[in-house]
């Protein structure tokens, strides 16, 4: 949703839908991606005056031809556009709507590997979600203006990208994930919007990555109403109450993610994929199939050799083989890698050395991410110094 569509007079998921498509198709016939987004944002205030009392048979094809012609007129001013101008001078058709490619190339755009993770994940979600300035700096918790000028650096990055080559679509799915792992705050659920963006790009492209990824969020997401308590306190996966998780999601995962292994093409998001679909398919956590899971983990660690992917790797091994096996696979790793610390804790206690797992626990709620695993890992400190009992099976 642009920053003029907040009044509310002109249906806020249409615009949202169509303000990248029509973005896309001026950066196509040669706009820059500022220029671009300057003359749609003019073309909405267009349609807040005309909309309301003479609404267009066709909102894309009038949005595209107003943009367009906002375009022109911002171009005749500079002399240094006039070829732009003559070369696509022509306006479209009453009945144009644009390539089918056009948004997906914008995804590309977005995530060009030129532009760092935070701009990349800032322009997608102003470009491709449609969010506003306001929304996207609500979300990541900074000032809007500090926002507007991530943006803004982004849009002078990728002015001279032209949208005629093949994209780079491990970015695009690298950068959808980020948003995903966001979660929610402020007044914009960005795991929602993340996937809804991830079912826009596999209705646009045939990869089994993109259809790994949708598959990976809707498992994960699956099991969100569970992840804490009345208190808002983190509930760790292995207590759970699996009675909470959206079934149907977790159905429709499955099924997009046996679709795409079905493909022969595995990738790191399939793989990650599957290891959550074990762990929703097991009804108690004692019946997760962990053999499986660490053979999930040898894969995902051949295809990405990642650092986070051998530490769960190891928790998993533990879980097969025994909390000393795990410590051992442990071993072999960086201990500053992130939450290192907290697996030695969890697989001692497993092993029976509670007075070491609550020293680990009470250091690893210092090297906490945020506040709610600080919260939790400090809770298991002082549980085990109560002499409390062990946490059930699972991580």
């Amino acid at each position: 949703m642009g920053d003029t569509m907040e009044s509310g007079t002109v249906d806020e998921r249409l615009v949202r839908m169509l303000t990248p498509q029509v973005i896309a198709v001026l950066v196509r016939r040669g706009a820059d991606f500022a220029a671009a987004e300057d003359a749609v944002q003019d073309a909405l205030i267009e349609a807040l005056r005309c909309w309301p009392d003479n609404r267009p048979r066709n909102p894309k094809a009038w949005l595209v031809t107003t943009a367009w012609r906002k375009f022109l007129d911002a171009a005749r001013a500079e002399t240094a556009r006039r070829r732009r101008e003559l070369t696509f001078a022509a306006e479209p058709g009453p009945g144009y709507a644009g390539e089918s490619d056009d948004t997906l190339q914008l995804y590309f755009l977005c995530a060009h590997p030129s532009l760092s993770p935070p701009s990349a994940v800032a322009l997608t979600l102003r470009a491709v979600g449609g969010l506003t300035t306001r929304q996207i700096a609500a979300a990541y918790l900074v000032g809007e203006a500090t926002m507007a000028q991530r943006i803004s650096r982004a849009k002078r990055t990728v002015a001279g990208v032209r949208l005629d080559s093949p994209g780079n679509v491990a970015a695009v799915l690298r950068t959808l994930y980020l948003v995903f792992n966001e979660g929610y705050s402020g007044d914009i659920d960005l795991a929602a919007e993340s996937i809804r963006l991830t079912r826009q790009l596999a209705a646009g492209i045939d990869h089994p990555e993109v259809h790994g990824l949708l598959a990976l969020m809707l498992l994960h997401h699956a099991r969100r109403p569970a992840r804490t308590d009345d208190g808002g306190r983190l509930v760790p996966l292995a207590e759970q109450d699996r009675g909470r998780w959206d079934t149907d999601l977790i159905s429709e995962g499955v099924e997009i993610l046996h679709r795409a292994l079905a493909r022969d093409r595995l990738g790191e998001y399939q793989a990650q994929a599957a290891v959550a679909a074990l762990h929703a398919d097991a009804l108690t956590a004692e019946e997760t199939d962990w053999p499986q899971i660490v053979g999930w983990y040898d894969e995902l660690v051949r295809l990405t050799d990642s650092p986070i992917a051998q530490l769960n790797r190891a928790v998993a091994v533990g879980e097969a083989d025994g909390p000393r096996a795990g410590l051992a696979a442990l071993a072999d790793l960086d201990p500053a890698l992130p939450r290192h610390t907290a697996a030695r804790a969890y697989l001692h206690e497993r092993a029976g050395d509670t007075g070491q797992a609550a020293r680990l626990y009470a250091e690893a709620a210092l090297l906490a991410p945020n506040l709610a695993e600080r919260d939790h890992l400090t809770l298991q400190a002082a549980r085990l110094n109560t002499g409390a009992a062990p946490p059930r099976l699972g991580a």
